[in-house]
């Protein structure tokens, strides 16, 4: 398994035959007793504090919002003839703005796990991902068992915490990526468990940083964009642009054009 995020061209099912009602901007109709309405605009929701996949910068790909999944997002309107429109907001209140309706769909690398399958329905896989552990050049964590007794920041609601949790260990969560990186430079943690490709952009713009793998310990992940469940309509849409971007490259240089690009935010910056 690689310990860093990269493009996976799935092998797709040909006969894929879910089907939803699209939503658009406008909010409050209803069709055959299913939330939505067929707008000119398709709402995503985000998190953009995970570079390099969602982060604002002063010029992006949709307003201020810009990496991989934004620009993913942009073809997505453009394969389906919609404007694309951007909602940032916090990573564990996007799925319950999906169901509420304040979003149409959510891309945020976000997992495609059985428990997140229990409330939306995700779209075919369109990145394969591990977790590793970013820590001082100079510290003795070599392995995930090696945590144990050390202390562990990570991301609130992301996979990382997750695989902490598993690990029984006892950790503290940041709401932002950005913050336990301060943590880690300013001595107030031991390590930092992440996901492999924003780990790079945060090891690659921090001096003194290092990543560390343990693919025993951490198993690849599948990203996918979720909606609302019944929403089979915008659904068959998001699919058929991924399958196409899968199939024609466009994802993986993308994915390329990101992960050698400086992804670093302004609020971050500042």
């Amino acid at each position: 398994m690689k310990a860093f995020k990269k493009l996976v061209a799935l092998g797709l099912v040909a006969a894929f035959s879910l089907s939803l009602v699209a939503c658009g901007a406008q909010k409050g109709e209803s069709l055959e007793g299913e939330t939505g309405s067929k707008g000119e605009t398709i709402t995503f929701g985000t998190n953009a504090e995970f570079p390099p996949f969602e982060y604002v910068t002063g010029s992006g790909v949709i307003d201020q919002y810009d990496g991989i999944d934004m620009a993913i997002a942009k073809k997505i309107g453009e394969d389906v003839g919609k404007d694309v429109a951007i909602n940032n907001m916090e990573f564990d209140s996007l799925l319950l703005a999906l169901q509420n309706g304040q979003v149409d769909a959510v891309i945020a690398g976000m997992t495609i796990t059985d428990e997140r399958k229990e409330s939306v329905d995700f779209s075919v896989p369109y990145y394969t991902a591990t977790q590793v552990m970013i820590v001082k050049e100079d510290s003795d964590i070599k392995k995930a068992s090696d945590m144990a007794d050390k202390k562990i920041v990570v991301v609130q609601g992301y996979t990382g915490e997750t695989c902490v949790q598993d690990l029984g260990y006892k950790y503290e969560a940041f709401k932002k990526g950005s913050e336990t990186i301060l943590e880690l430079l300013n001595g107030k943690c031991d390590v930092v468990v992440i996901d492999s490709a924003t780990a790079e952009k945060y090891v690659g713009d921090n001096e003194g940083l290092k990543i560390v793998e343990d693919n025993e310990a951490f198993e690849a992940e599948e990203y996918g964009i979720a909606v609302k469940k019944g929403n089979t309509e915008l659904l068959n849409q998001i699919n058929d642009s991924i399958k196409k971007m899968l199939d024609n490259g466009t994802v993986s240089e993308i994915s390329a054009q990101y992960l050698d690009a400086d992804t670093t935010s302004e609020e971050e910056a500042e």
